[in-house]
């Protein structure tokens, strides 16, 4: 195997990256500045970009392969809120100075197992060396059928706020992932590492949903640019939020109930969806109502019916 120095930008892109292409003439064959995609009548097209950053986004002894598919995942779960299919991506990679071949496979080896998963072609990009940590980022490209995208406005006051799957574990993965937690059967840090974009959703969301986001910066703040961008307030109750088994079991070791569940809503890494949905509304399989969308501004968090006070609601890069 060639030393890491000796690995070109045009040899790696014609060895690992070209066959991610799947034959798309749009892509190319990698060997043009741009992709062209032609247009598709009566479609939008939905573009969102998400990036992994070594160290902040997963941890340095992640395996790479699973790096590279919750970069994929991790951007297809905005797709899956916007209630679009799948098309395609660009890609942007950073290598550290001493990452070889083994890397770059590894690496690739995850783009090929999802992109085949997910239907997606990779159609162009750019591949630079870094001194810092290894940095990777993805535009992806989806369609919906025009004038059906869910965006995170439309929700209006009386909209009950839902959520789909359990909340909290991609946090506690994080914590198992570090060795803070204990996950004898490795669910957890699969949550964290290779969470699973809720694409089953789309109908679901185009169907019922006036407004919708993933959870990615943790419930409460997701929540919260739902209500932002629909220029209302939004109260969550969080005795109501789905759990998991295992985040039952990590809640009943906790001495503060209220700030153990306010710990799992705020946590992020969920990828679940959270949406308003019209009060009248019959409720889909597979969503739990959690709250409400109020007239006013901001998010009220509520535990056993009384308002509790919140020092962050989530993520945030500041």
């Amino acid at each position: 195997m060639p030393e890491a120095e000796t690995v070109g930008e045009f040899d790696w892109i014609a060895r690992l990256l070209r066959p991610l292409t799947r034959g798309d003439p749009a892509a190319l064959d990698l060997l043009d500045d741009v992709a062209v995609l032609p247009s598709r009548p009566g479609r939008d097209l939905i573009l969102t970009k998400d990036a992994l950053v070594e160290g902040v986004h997963y941890l340095p002894d992640d395996p790479l392969d699973l790096v590279a598919r919750k970069l994929l995942r991790v951007n297809l779960s905005d797709l899956a809120a916007k209630g679009a299919e799948p098309l395609g991506y660009l890609l942007m990679t950073a290598w550290p100075a001493g990452a070889g071949w083994a890397e770059r496979e590894a690496f690739v080896a995850g783009l090929a197992e999802d992109g085949a998963r997910y239907g997606l072609t990779l159609l162009g990009g750019d591949t630079v060396v870094t001194p810092g940590p290894a940095t990777f980022s993805a535009t992806l490209l989806g369609w919906v059928p025009a004038g059906e995208a869910i965006l995170r406005q439309g929700a209006r006051p009386g909209d009950l706020l839902a959520v789909s799957g359990t909340i909290g574990d991609g946090w506690l993965g994080l914590l198992a992932a570090r060795g803070e937690l204990g996950d004898p059967e490795g669910r957890l840090t699969a949550a964290y590492r290779l969470p699973e974009p809720r694409l089953d959703l789309r109908q679901t969301l185009r169907t019922h949903a006036r407004a919708a986001a993933d959870v990615s910066d943790g419930l409460l703040a997701d929540a919260g640019h739902i209500a932002t961008a629909s220029g209302c307030a939004v109260s969550i109750d969080l005795d109501q939020t789905p759990l998991s088994d295992a985040a039952r079991a990590w809640l009943a070791t906790q001495p503060d109930a209220a700030g153990g569940h306010l710990a799992l809503a705020s946590g992020g890494d969920d990828y679940q969806i959270v949406c308003a949905l019209a009060p009248e509304a019959e409720v889909p399989t597979g969503l739990s109502v959690v709250g409400r969308f109020t007239a006013g501004a901001g998010v009220t968090v509520r535990f056993a019916g009384k308002p509790l006070a919140t020092a962050r609601l989530g993520w945030t890069h500041d």
